[in-house]
């Protein structure tokens, strides 16, 4: 599950994304060059393979390891791009493009947010959409919707098999995973999925703050936003915490886990970006990227923990912290909004925030895990992490080793 936000002003769009999928599903980031390709070549996507196209613009993604496509992601002229999963009554394909491949595939290949809708409208067209879309619960697939932004404009657009509706936004607008755009709701939505996955309650608010945000830091302050007055993520026994923006896995029935947040700020000739690259942003620290400043980040994450990632190495922060999240968060929270305030306002170069980033996460780590005492949670959000930690091979007290090589 996932929410989506933009904001069209006069002059300036900004955007911002939770990316929310399975807990032990490691997100990572990527930079892709621009790049010219042989006539005829073949692209093989999630699932099935397309013709390339003779000419593919430099993009940045946050995607799931496993998948070709991506979350979310921006391209060398601004083009920034969220996905969210959405529940209709249209038949659900064996395979076909990913919505995450649908976003990648448009940032390679459009420079304008029109040119993208587009792109994605025709690859529908000729490929459809389908295949699995997890991979924990193999069956799991859904239709996807869209907010396509760029420097001067953004869109929603929805999606129920090879039907789609467009939306230009006007102000604040807000997605979440269902179906939004009058009539073409009404006509393809599933109603019963739609309310399981919770989606109206987490976009009336997100809906409701977004149109009283005026910047990148307000924009943070709803992706890490736990509900109307709670501080501390909130868990229901069939959901977990997918009540809030800011979801924290621990349902019997649907559990998810923000995996990876984006926030973007786009004018013409100066695109910025901040992107966690880790879980759970109430956790973790937004950090600049940009397209043209690739970084070599240590360890390719997988489903399985290891001590070289980024990814899983905040994973020891996270999952320590959300233990006792009033008690243990506060241990590094100012220090962590401090900094983050002053990179959204004049963000240093990508290599230098990523480099301070890693010594901030061995600190806080290492406090964090010195006051570390009972897990406060319900028993059946405890029993839910620990077969997640079982899973994925993740010892709660390991500490991951820090070496200057982290950080370059």
């Amino acid at each position: 599950m996932c929410d989506t936000m933009a904001i069209v002003e006069a002059g300036r769009v900004l955007f911002a994304k939770n990316s929310d999928r399975d807990p032990n599903e490691a997100q990572r980031l990527d930079w892709r060059p621009r790049a010219e390709h042989s006539p005829g070549a073949r692209l093989r996507c999630t699932w099935i393979e397309i013709p390339q196209v003779r000419a593919t613009h430099a993009v940045l993604l946050s995607r799931p390891y496993w998948m070709w496509g991506a979350e979310m992601g921006t391209n060398e002229h601004g083009v920034t791009i969220g996905n969210e999963a959405v529940f209709t009554r249209e038949r659900l394909a064996a395979t076909g493009l990913t919505g995450m491949d649908l976003l990648r595939l448009a940032l390679e290949r459009a420079a304008t947010a029109e040119a993208a809708v587009d792109m994605i409208v025709t690859l529908l067209g000729e490929h459809g959409q389908g295949g699995a879309c997890s991979l924990e619960r193999k069956g799991f697939s859904y239709h996807n919707s869209f907010i396509i932004a760029d420097p001067r404009r953004a869109f929603v657009l929805e999606t129920a098999g090879r039907h789609h509706a467009v939306e230009e936004i006007r102000g604040a607008r807000s997605i979440s995973n269902g179906l939004t755009i009058p009539g073409f709701a009404e006509r393809y939505s599933d109603r019963i999925k739609t309310h399981v996955s919770a989606c109206r309650l987490r976009r009336r608010r997100t809906q409701s703050l977004v149109e009283r945000s005026e910047d990148t830091i307000d924009l943070a302050e709803i992706l890490r936003d736990h509900g109307d007055g709670n501080s501390a993520p909130q868990y229901a026994f069939t959901n977990g915490g997918l009540g809030a923006p800011c979801v924290h896995a621990g349902g019997v029935l649907a559990a998810s886990q923000t995996t990876g947040s984006w926030i973007a700020a786009l004018q013409p000739g100066n695109c910025s970006h901040w992107a966690t690259g880790t879980t759970a942003p109430c956790t973790g620290l937004f950090k600049p990227v940009a397209v043209d400043q690739p970084l070599e980040l240590l360890g390719e994450p997988t489903n399985q923990a290891d001590h070289d990632s980024l990814w899983w190495r905040h994973e020891q922060l996270h999952r320590a912290v959300t233990t006792d999240f009033e008690r243990l968060l506060p241990i590094y929270q100012a220090e962590r909004d401090e900094i983050e305030r002053a990179w959204f306002v004049s963000p240093p170069d990508s290599a230098s925030a990523f480099a301070q980033a890693e010594r901030l996460l061995e600190s806080w780590t290492a406090c964090v895990h010195a006051k570390r005492g009972i897990d406060r949670r319900g028993w059946f959000v405890r029993r839910y992490w620990a077969a997640r930690n079982r899973a994925s091979r993740f010892d709660p007290a390991r500490l991951p080793i820090y070496t200057p090589a982290n950080a370059s």
